[in-house]
Parts: C-alpha cells; sequence; structure tokens
C-alpha cells in the first residue's frame, strides 16, 4: 500500500512483534515474535542494566515487567506467577506485586508488524 525504505527477511513482513525501547536506552530497541512468546509464555531478558520479564497468556496478549534479578519459572497466564524462590507474585495491569509486597513495574511496550518495527528501528535486536 505504501513504499518501506527498509525490509528485514528474517520475519515476514506483517508478522507482529513486541517491540520494545527503554528511554534508558534509545539506541537499544529490541523485538521478540509473537510466535516465540506464544511458544514461550515466560521470557525473560535485558536491554542494558534493565532486566525485565514478558508474560503471554493464553490469548496472546503480552505484557512486560521488570524483574530486577527475578527469574520466573511457572505462570498461571492469568494473574499469578511464581519465581525460581517459589515466592507467588500477582499479576496486575501495572505490576507484579510478591506475597512479601515487594513491587516490579510494568514497562513500556508495542505490538507492531514486523516491517514497520524494523522500519523505525533497523538497528534492532530481534529474537525468533
Amino acid at each position: 500500500m505504501f513504499t518501506v525504505p527498509k525490509l528485514d527477511k528474517r520475519l515476514k513482513n506483517k508478522d507482529e512483534v513486541l517491540g520494545i525501547v527503554f528511554i534508558e536506552h534509545p539506541d537499544m530497541p529490541f523485538a521478540v515474535s509473537s510466535s516465540y512468546l506464544f511458544k514461550n509464555s515466560i521470557y525473560q531478558n535485558n536491554i542494558g542494566e534493565k532486566e525485565f520479564v514478558v508474560l503471554t497468556d493464553e490469548s496472546g496478549a503480552s505484557r512486560v515487567y521488570e524483574s530486577k534479578g527475578k527469574k520466573f519459572k511457572e505462570w498461571d497466564q492469568q494473574n499469578s506467577v511464581k519465581d525460581s524462590k517459589n515466592t507467588k507474585w500477582s499479576l496486575s495491569e501495572s505490576k507484579l506485586e510478591s506475597t512479601d509486597g515487594e513491587i516490579l513495574y510494568r514497562l513500556p511496550a508495542h505490538r507492531a508488524f514486523w516491517f514497520g518495527w524494523y522500519s523505525a528501528y533497523p538497528q534492532t535486536k530481534l529474537v525468533f
């Protein structure tokens, strides 16, 4: 429908990705294919020193939260996740909260078609 300045063949143009750009690291854009997240409902990584976890539910909707060194291992894909120390965390739109009151806040992320994300952020690190 319109021209795109750059294309990347690692994914099909209209494959969906979850794109992340943190204000602290604007030069380090990151994207994960939605199909990868659907198969890996708990995905953890970092951008610079900022560690994060992506939780993807049964519908394919993904939320990104700071993880601050916590490693998550179990998620009911609804409202509760457990870390590697078996601490239970409640999930809400804005945060993860542990049973002992620790809070990990939600981080910004964007669902996009791959061609559009790559056009805006050609230096993107891609997980697929």
